[in-house]
């Protein structure tokens, strides 16, 4: 059975960092997309960062527009972990953030594309 554990979340101020991780047991990372998502109080899961697997480049990446250029999304297949780096933080940022693994080894923004997920990790930016 596939478990995805979620680690790192926190309270954190506006511009600060913080470094997600995401351990998956029980199956691995190749050939799958790994994705974050995050879902604040009151609204929908929205889609932040996914690593695509491709088997000569090995990973490419894709991010939602708003945290493009301060999220990075990176996994190491070894350690069967994913990561999400969360720079210049904003308090919109504020969610349970998600981590999850593709059905396939592209997968993109909807949910239905991922088949095993984690039970989240609370991060809270204060203004």
């Amino acid at each position: 059975q596939v478990q995805v554990v979620e680690s790192g979340g926190g309270l954190v101020q506006a511009g600060d960092s913080l470094r997600l991780s995401c351990a998956v047991s029980g199956g691995t990372l190749s050939r799958r997309a790994m994705a974050w998502f995050r879902q604040a109080p009151g609204k929908e899961r929205d889609f932040v960062a996914v690593s695509n697997w491709n088997e000569f480049i090995t990973s490419y990446a894709d991010y939602a527009d708003s945290v493009k250029g301060r999220f990075s999304i990176s996994r190491d297949n070894a350690k069967n972990t994913v990561y999400l780096q969360m720079n210049s933080l904003k308090p919109e940022d504020t969610a349970v953030y998600y981590c999850a693994r593709g059905n396939m080894p592209v997968a993109g923004p909807n949910v239905y594309e991922y088949g095993y997920w984690g039970q989240g990790t609370q991060v809270t930016v204060s203004s």
